[in-house]
């Protein structure tokens, strides 16, 4: 989710200094076994609202699908106990800010708020449909979508960050993400800066796998060593 109507100005020192205070960036990393429990999670609440709701999962578009996985999410709070222990909110479309304060109003698609950690920098996961027959490719997946947080306008100050794919089309990471990487990083390196391909991670009935990329942005109001480093992408195609 984007306002696409909100361009950016000049960096704005204010705001950042603001929402960062106390805080150093970037924050620690999210234990392995952490994120893969959110994974399993993120794909049972997409199991059980496909089958709730099968028209507008097969059919309907992003904010409609992504509306129904937040609204699930929240409810497994209740219901799940391990789940209930990690996370204490998700939101959808929360405004935040780019890494200099430029923009003021980037809404990715989920904000997960984890228990124990910066509630000011909660864990992002942005969305897109992959459907060839609609004209969602793989090319929206990633110029519109992991390429917002390599470039500091999602996920600043995390060193990690989730991709969702609804996919219709039977897409899978191996056959479609993993080429255009590769060929994107043969054509143009600096734009999604690529460090390491997406290697295969959880159970075999999920396909998810994580990428690595650079980051070359510094923070605004902070010395250079306290550059962000690379962020990992947990990359979740869900069918």
């Amino acid at each position: 989710m984007e306002a696409d109507e909100e361009k950016g100005n000049q960096p704005t020192f204010e705001q950042f200094e603001e929402l960062t205070r106390g805080v150093q960036l970037p924050l620690p990393a999210i234990e392995h076994e952490i994120l893969l429990v959110l994974a399993e999670r993120l794909y049972a609440a997409y199991i059980e609202i496909r089958s709730s709701y099968p028209n507008i999962v097969e059919q309907g578009n992003e904010p409609e699908v992504t509306a129904l996985m937040q609204a699930r999410l929240n409810r497994l709070i209740d219901e799940d106990t391990l789940w209930r222990l990690l996370v204490t909110w998700v939101g959808r479309g929360v405004e935040s800010i780019s890494f200099d304060g430029s923009h003021l109003e980037k809404r990715p698609d989920l904000s997960i708020v984890l228990s124990g950690t910066e509630r000011r920098l909660p864990l992002l996961v942005e969305a897109k449909i992959i459907d060839a027959n609609t004209n969602k490719t793989i090319r929206n997946y990633c110029e519109e979508g992991l390429r917002r947080f390599v470039d500091g306008e999602y996920a600043w100050g995390n060193q990690e960050a989730f991709m969702i794919g609804y996919v219709r089309d039977g897409s899978t990471i191996e056959g479609e993400l993993t080429p255009y990487l590769t060929r994107a990083d043969q054509s143009d390196p600096h734009r999604l800066r690529l460090l390491n391909q997406p290697v295969r991670v959880g159970s075999p009935e999920l396909d998810l796998a994580r990428s690595s990329h650079q980051r070359e942005f510094v923070y605004v109001s902070q010395e250079a060593v306290n550059a962000p480093g690379p962020i990992a992408i947990w990359h979740l195609w869900l069918s």
